[in-house]
């Protein structure tokens, strides 16, 4: 059965320059940095591809994001896998644990992320499991 962490995170996004030697030039790129308060309290550091559309509220999102920090007080990292997508202003957003990135106490981690933007406050419930180590 899967546990739940919730709580609050901070984000600073922090443009990039374009590549013109590396793909598309209208692909944004931004740094990730984040902090992350309550169940799971940490940091986190990613890097985030993006792509408007002609259409208003059109657009997608890649991101790939290393946390650290603690979850329920046992310390380790691992990595998100975030995937966005803005149809005519409907979200759709998938966010998940790469299997297999989980580190010291968190080695073996699973789940999804969900994040919520309410009122210019950003909060998140991180459904997880980890393996038994009794």
């Amino acid at each position: 059965m899967a546990t739940l962490a919730k709580g609050t995170f901070d984000i600073k996004m922090l443009p990039l320059p374009a590549q013109d030697d590396v793909g598309d030039p209208a692909i944004g790129r931004m740094a990730l940095d984040k902090q992350y308060h309550g169940d799971l309290d940490g940091v986190g550091k990613g890097l985030m591809l993006a792509m408007g559309t002609a259409v208003d509220g059109s657009a997608g999102y890649v991101a790939m994001e290393r946390v650290v920090g603690s979850v329920h007080g046992r310390h380790g990292s691992f990595a998100l896998q975030h995937c966005g997508v803005m149809n005519r202003g409907t979200p759709r957003l998938s966010i998940a644990i790469v299997p297999d990135s989980g580190a010291e106490a968190l080695a073996g981690i699973a789940g999804t992320l969900e994040i919520v933007i309410a009122e210019g406050k950003h909060t998140y419930a991180l459904s997880y499991t980890l393996p038994d180590t009794a």
